[in-house]
């Protein structure tokens, strides 16, 4: 997966183009989500269009959908990958 400057994500108004990922990029970045939280994201293509805080919105929302309302705990030291 590409590599972004974390510094990056203190920009209140990051999109996710801003990220510099092409297609297969983000594809990668939600095939981690979707094997960290067993679930498949729906058209993860919007997410092109988004601001970074709207994507993590939307992503946050549909864990909870797939989780009973709660957000699982997280290993934080597998978190990276």
């Amino acid at each position: 997966m590409a590599e972004v400057d974390p510094e990056k994500f203190k920009q209140a108004d990051l999109t996710v183009a801003d990220l510099k990922l092409d297609s297969l990029g983000l594809l990668e970045m939600l095939f981690e989500v979707e094997d960290k939280f067993g679930f498949q994201i729906a058209d993860p293509m919007r997410f092109l269009t988004m601001s970074f805080s709207e994507m993590v919105a939307d992503i946050e929302a549909s864990v909870r959908e797939h989780h009973n309302g709660q957000l699982p705990a997280m290993d934080v030291a597998q978190a990276g990958g």
